[in-house]
């Protein structure tokens, strides 16, 4: 009984569309992220704000432009506000737009608190937005927002 080998070779055709297809495979993924991540901040607003529309102003968001590492960015956020009983922030939400996970930090004040402001750091996967929303005790919200570039580092790459 013999053997005869069977030639395998590959059509320049079926590796184009081949190598096509692996490539569409590859950044696929990559695609579907970033609409994840468009749609995680976006859910993550509208969980905070509700129906409610923010008013842009009065909230003050002091962070580099450019952070050379997203490891550690740091950031100072101030609400423009009297802190008297009955005009006084009642939370600052953080997000961060292109993170895996958007939602940075809440934090909660009282017009104990004295002033509305907060300084801190994060971490940021790349350039992106960084939204500030104020809570505000009768159900208005303030926002502000800054966009910054990150040039290496970050949790994402």
């Amino acid at each position: 009984m013999t053997h005869t080998k069977q030639s395998r070779a590959i059509s320049r055709r079926a590796f184009a569309l081949g190598s096509t297809a692996a490539v569409a495979a590859a950044t696929l993924p990559t695609a579907l992220l970033a609409q994840d991540q468009q749609q995680a901040w976006e859910e993550l607003v509208k969980k905070v704000l509700g129906d409610a529309k923010p008013v842009e102003g009065k909230v003050a968001i002091e962070m580099p432009e450019i952070a050379e590492n997203g490891n550690t960015v740091p950031f100072v956020i101030s609400v423009d506000s009297p802190m008297t009983e009955k005009d006084f922030v009642k939370a600052i939400h953080v997000i961060a737009t292109a993170n895996p996970q958007p939602g940075v930090a809440t934090f909660r004040f009282s017009p104990l608190s004295g002033k509305a402001a907060v300084t801190s750091r994060m971490r940021l996967a790349r350039t992106q937005d960084i939204i500030a929303i104020a809570e505000l005790p009768d159900g208005r919200f303030l926002s502000g927002k800054r966009n910054v570039k990150v040039t290496i580092g970050g949790c994402g790459g």
